[in-house]
């Protein structure tokens, strides 16, 4: 076999193939590479015959990604070793430059200088942050990343889904992102407990999955929100709602109306509560709780709670429903669940018919009526044995709007209607809207359509009108081209 680094016909090497080779004792890159430049001294002293006459081709990209491999695993070694990777961030950081210089100066590494100026940011990115992921986390029109293998990273942009060229070198390195990314919120994943909800420090949502659960490998599932929180204003602007809208939800949450928001996967609830959450007073008292903490509010009184699973023992698990009762110690002026999925359903409905008014949640359903029949199924997996009547009169007196949002096929997020739940007919729960998108058609790929009032005025306005609450009744009106 050719000891040289570089065969006569230019390779690709994998890491999976140098970590074999350096396990069947045959040299590695670092090795084949003493090799050329002994080989290239050779030369210049004019001992032709000991080395090609011919100058070797500069590396493929295969190949430094094939070094640089080799060198992230001597550096992972190195790291826990010397127990470094519980230090701050900035120490581990130079710690990784240290690392790289000292390579790069005592070890003929076959990079050119352009691949030995990035080593060690790239380095760097893989040791403390996302690795082959933060070139997409940089662009600001990506909302999710979807990782199905080391060859397989989809993202979406615009509301469609399209592949990119990022690799991951192999499955292990899926599966260090995805260590990373635990251990820096305090959750471990491993085949025992091989499902995880995380999130990263600017708030983005983590869903990380490994064998046996996922068949093919490991996954990641990022749902971004952005380098900056989407605020009112700027949902409004880019049209997921009205202005008259925007300004009635405004009041209601001013004065303290009890609000579901229900929608599909994808659909913008979590952005729309954190939007509607700037409504709320700074005098009040707030506490969220959430699987996953993902609400970022710009009150100062506020006390975020956060779900947590069973231990590898299967003990410890903390769920919403305890945090939902423990919220109501707290002295609450608002309890917000990020999302109700379960039994706390029943104990957010008893908080919001007890004096705490002004609750908000979110729910997934393709529609408002539908987010009613969900809401029950999960009072029912409390393990209440209640009537259905007895559960809809509960739900029907804590619950007054229940605003639907949507992604649309153009990929813009809207609200589909506002609407009032007014109570029981029979044991019918009557939904009456106050707001709805009309679609007119299509131009291009992008939807033509309008919001509109349905021309009724909300039942609580006159009991807000009575308070000295001003509310423009004109909001309500429908205007002529929509009769």
């Amino acid at each position: 076999m050719n000891d040289s680094f570089f065969t006569e016909k230019p390779q690709s090497h994998s890491a999976e193939e140098i970590q074999r080779s350096l396990r069947r004792g045959r040299p590695g890159p670092e090795a084949r590479l003493r090799a050329v430049s002994r080989k290239m001294a050779l030369a210049a002293a004019g001992q032709e015959e000991s080395a090609r006459s011919d100058p070797p081709p500069p590396p493929s990209r295969a190949d430094y990604l094939a070094v640089k491999g080799v060198l992230q695993d001597r550096l992972l070694r190195e790291i826990g070793a010397r127990n470094l990777f519980g230090m701050a961030e900035a120490e581990l950081i130079a710690a990784v430059r240290d690392f790289t210089e000292e390579v790069l100066a005592t070890e003929d590494v076959p990079l050119n200088d352009d691949e030995r100026g990035r080593l060690a940011e790239e380095l760097i990115e893989e040791t403390t942050g996302l690795g082959p992921l933060a070139p997409l986390m940089a662009d600001p029109a990506i909302t999710d990343i979807l990782v199905n293998g080391p060859s397989q990273v989809w993202v979406e942009r615009f509301g469609r889904l399209e592949k990119t060229g990022i690799r991951f070198r192999d499955a292990e390195q899926i599966v260090r992102v995805i260590e990373r990314i635990a251990a820096g919120v305090g959750r471990r994943i491993d085949t025992a407990s091989p499902m995880a909800d995380l999130r990263l420090a600017d708030g983005s949502r983590v869903n990380a999955t490994l064998p046996p659960v996922t068949i093919d490998g490991p996954t990641i599932s990022i749902r971004r929100f952005g380098r900056r929180r989407l605020r009112r204003a700027d949902l409004r602007n880019l049209g997921m709602m009205s202005p008259e809208m925007l300004s009635f939800l405004d009041v209601a949450v001013r004065q303290r109306t009890n609000i579901v928001i229900s929608g599909g996967t994808g659909a913008g609830k979590s952005t729309l509560l954190g939007a509607l959450a700037e409504m709320i007073p700074a005098t009040e008292r707030i506490v969220t709780i959430e699987d996953t903490a993902e609400l970022i509010l710009d009150q100062e009184h506020l006390v975020r709670m956060e779900t947590r699973p069973a231990n590898i023992e299967g003990r410890g698990r903390i769920g919403a429903r305890e945090l939902v009762i423990n919220a109501l110690r707290m002295r609450p002026d608002r309890i917000m669940v990020g999302e109700v999925r379960g039994a706390e359903a029943l104990d957010m409905l008893q908080a919001m018919n007890t004096g705490h008014d002004g609750g908000m949640t979110t729910i997934h359903a393709n529609s408002p009526r539908d987010a009613l029949s969900r809401m029950e199924t999960m009072v029912l997996m409390a393990g209440m044995d209640l009537p259905s009547r007895a559960i809809r009169e509960q739900i029907s007196s804590a619950i007054q709007l229940l605003v639907h949002v949507r992604r649309f096929e153009d990929g813009v997020r809207r609200i589909e209607s506002v609407a009032e739940l007014t109570g029981l007919e029979g044991n019918t729960p009557l939904l009456q809207d106050i707001f709805v998108y009309r679609r007119r058609g299509r131009q291009g790929r992008h939807l033509v359509g309008e919001f509109a009032a349905a021309g009724i005025v909300p039942h609580f306005v006159e009991d807000l009108r009575q308070r000295g609450v001003e509310i423009n009744l004109d909001w309500f009106k429908k205007r002529a081209a929509d009769v």
